[in-house]
This record gives C-alpha cells, structure tokens and sequence, in this order.
C-alpha cells in the first residue's frame, strides 16, 4: 500500500457567488484509506493553512458517501470525479481540489446544479400518472430492455458529464447529455412513451441535440459508466425516425 507522511491539499476557495476565488493550501497526517471527504472532515475540525494561519472551515456537499447521490461532485487533480470514491493512496500526496467550473458557484466547493433539474423538466424526464383508480399488474418490460434501462436509470445528476462536456457553457445553450440520457430512459418505458414525440421535439429545438459535438468526454466522465454516447446515437436516431413520420402527415 502506497504510504505518506504529510498530504498536501490545494483548494480553491469563493466566500460567496460574487466574490473572487482564492487558493488555500492546507497539510494534513496521511492515514490509511483516506478519501477526499475525510481529509475535507480533517480541515473542518482545524481549520488552519500549512503555515498555521486560521481560516474558515471548507464548504462543500455530501450525503450518501458511497457514490449513489452524486452531491460530492468536484475538480481534483484536474478531473472532475465525485470526492467519496476519490481514494488518497490513488491520487497521491499533492492534491488540487476546484469547484465544477459548468456550474454557478455558491460557496468554496459547492455549486448551483439547479440547470440539470430544469433541463430534465424540459425533456419532460417522467411518467406520466395515468388513472388512479386501475389497479392490477403494469405492463411487461422484456428483460433485456429492463437491464438496458437499470443501467441508464443510475444518473444520479452529478452534473461530471456536463463539466466535461465542450459544448456545454455559458456561450451555448446545449441541454446536455444527461437531459438526452433520460429522454432514452422514458421513451422506453411502455407508459413513459406517451410523451415521446413531445420530448424529441424538445431535443429537435434550440440547445437540443444537434449542438453535441461528439467529443464523447460525457462517457469517460460518468461515474456510473453509463452509455451516454450510446443514448445520444440512439435518441438521434429516434428524432430522425419522428422527423420522416411527421413529414408524411
């Protein structure tokens, strides 16, 4: 097992939206099987530099802490990762930490992810609640379709797709591939496929699908290692499918 004696984390720092970042370097005692978070909960409990000047405690996100909700999203060593699964022995004694760079940020590490949640409202990312009163089994998925959409069901919106993604930035108005990853989700489902004409319409506009530029770095950057180049050639494919229906109308 790697060992170290002194683990140096560079982070870099925003008091508020609004103010200007700043970079602060902190050293921590290397123990065995330390992760981000837990050299973060270090800083936390003292929070000094490396030269013993006081500071503000690091904020950032976290919940489940075993990769499943995807709040821990941040830059470390340049890649965007989430910081529960980010291992120290992996990443070495000198460690750079930055906010995702897609997203607004709020305060130090954390950021405004609220651009996913909305881009999911337009691609119309559910299913729609039929009568309330039919009770009774629902309808049968094929075992190979139910496998193929567990794996594209386990975005948990980290946002690690958008951050690497070129064509997603404050000049362009690109959905993302995490908003075309659920429009696959939904319109193979045999009650989400009511509305799949209005979310390939919605992919057919402005920001939609057309503006991906195939850089395929969504794929690389998926923690759940979900297929998204994969959903983006196959909705493609679908748009064009609803295109040359709707033009023999």
């Amino acid at each position: 097992m790697v060992k170290f004696d002194t683990i140096v984390l560079k982070i870099k720092r925003q008091e508020r939206a609004e103010s200007k970042p700043y970079w602060e370097e902190f050293h921590l005692t290397y123990r065995s099987y330390m992760n981000v978070i837990s050299c973060l909960q270090e800083i936390q409990k003292h929070p000094k530099t490396f030269d013993g000047r006081k500071t503000t405690p690091v904020t950032w996100e976290q919940s489940c802490l075993e990769e499943v909700c995807g709040s821990c999203s941040m830059v470390i060593n340049g890649r965007v990762r989430q910081a529960c699964s980010a291992l120290i022995d992996q990443l070495g004694d000198y460690i750079t930490i930055e906010p995702m760079t897609k997203f607004p940020v709020i305060r130090d590490l954390v950021v405004n992810r609220r651009v996913i949640f909305e881009n999911f409202k337009r691609v119309k990312a559910w299913v729609e609640v039929g009568d309330q009163n039919v009770k009774g089994p629902g309808p049968k998925i094929a075992p190979e379709i139910a496998d193929m959409r567990y794996h594209l069901s386990e975005c948990m919106t980290c946002g690690c797709c958008m951050e690497a993604c070129p064509q997603f930035n404050d000049r362009s108005d690109f959905i993302g591939p995490a908003s075309i990853n659920q429009v696959r989700l939904f319109n193979t489902h045999p009650l989400g496929a009511n509305l799949k004409e209005d979310r390939l319409l919605t992919l057919m506009g402005k920001g939609g699908i057309e503006d991906c530029g195939n850089a395929q770095n969504c794929v690389k950057a998926c923690p759940k290692g979900i297929p998204l180049v994969t959903s983006i050639i196959e909705t493609n494919r679908e748009i064009t499918v609803n295109l040359l229906n709707l033009l023999k109308k």
